[in-house]
Protein backbone atom coordinates (compact mmCIF):
# COMPACT_ATOMS: atom_id res chain seq x y z
CA UNK A 1 0.00 0.00 0.00
CA UNK A 2 0.74 3.72 -0.78
CA UNK A 3 1.52 6.07 1.94
CA UNK A 4 -0.44 9.12 2.11
CA UNK A 5 1.49 12.05 1.09
CA UNK A 6 1.94 15.48 2.55
CA UNK A 7 1.13 18.40 0.95
CA UNK A 8 1.10 21.01 3.48
CA UNK A 9 -1.90 21.50 5.61
CA UNK A 10 -4.98 20.45 4.12
CA UNK A 11 -8.20 19.18 4.54
CA UNK A 12 -10.68 16.71 3.27
CA UNK A 13 -14.19 15.91 4.12
CA UNK A 14 -16.21 12.61 4.47
CA UNK A 15 -19.40 11.95 5.22
CA UNK A 16 -20.52 14.44 7.70
CA UNK A 17 -16.80 14.82 9.08
CA UNK A 18 -13.49 16.77 8.32
CA UNK A 19 -10.15 15.23 8.07
CA UNK A 20 -6.99 18.19 8.92
CA UNK A 21 -3.97 16.96 8.27
CA UNK A 22 -1.67 17.87 10.72
CA UNK A 23 1.76 16.69 9.34
CA UNK A 24 3.08 13.29 7.10
CA UNK A 25 1.43 11.05 9.50
CA UNK A 26 -1.26 12.93 11.50
CA UNK A 27 -5.19 14.15 10.85
CA UNK A 28 -7.29 15.72 13.38
CA UNK A 29 -11.19 14.16 12.63
CA UNK A 30 -14.12 17.00 13.66
CA UNK A 31 -17.80 17.53 13.23
CA UNK A 32 -18.50 20.27 10.75
CA UNK A 33 -18.62 22.48 13.99
CA UNK A 34 -15.90 21.98 15.01
CA UNK A 35 -15.83 19.49 17.63
CA UNK A 36 -12.92 17.08 17.55
CA UNK A 37 -13.85 13.39 17.57
CA UNK A 38 -10.44 12.18 17.29
CA UNK A 39 -7.00 11.49 15.22
CA UNK A 40 -5.87 9.06 12.73
CA UNK A 41 -2.32 8.49 12.66
CA UNK A 42 -0.52 6.91 9.24
CA UNK A 43 2.23 3.87 10.80
CA UNK A 44 4.55 1.33 9.09
CA UNK A 45 4.08 -2.19 9.47
CA UNK A 46 5.77 -4.94 8.67
CA UNK A 47 2.83 -5.65 6.29
CA UNK A 48 2.66 -2.10 4.98
CA UNK A 49 1.27 0.74 5.80
CA UNK A 50 -1.42 0.82 8.54
CA UNK A 51 -4.18 3.87 9.86
CA UNK A 52 -4.40 4.31 13.69
CA UNK A 53 -7.85 5.84 14.90
CA UNK A 54 -7.43 7.74 18.56
CA UNK A 55 -9.22 9.55 20.79
CA UNK A 56 -8.08 11.92 23.47
CA UNK A 57 -9.41 11.31 27.07
CA UNK A 58 -9.05 14.81 28.25
CA UNK A 59 -9.75 13.71 32.14
CA UNK A 60 -7.08 10.94 32.21
CA UNK A 61 -4.72 13.14 29.62
CA UNK A 62 -4.25 10.13 27.23
CA UNK A 63 -5.23 9.02 23.77
CA UNK A 64 -7.54 5.89 23.57
CA UNK A 65 -7.07 3.59 20.24
CA UNK A 66 -10.09 2.78 18.78
CA UNK A 67 -8.51 0.62 16.27
CA UNK A 68 -5.81 -0.20 14.00
CA UNK A 69 -6.99 -0.34 10.00
CA UNK A 70 -5.24 -0.94 6.52
CA UNK A 71 -7.81 2.17 4.92
CA UNK A 72 -7.26 5.37 6.10
CA UNK A 73 -11.20 5.55 5.62
CA UNK A 74 -11.93 2.57 7.64
CA UNK A 75 -9.80 4.80 10.46
CA UNK A 76 -11.81 7.92 10.30
CA UNK A 77 -14.99 5.85 10.11
CA UNK A 78 -14.48 4.43 13.32
CA UNK A 79 -14.45 7.96 14.76
CA UNK A 80 -17.77 8.80 13.63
Amino acid sequence: MARLDYAGTSTRDRFGVRCMQLHSELWRVTRPDGEVLGYVEQFSDPRGIRFRAKRLVARAQHFLVVGEFWAFDEAVDALR
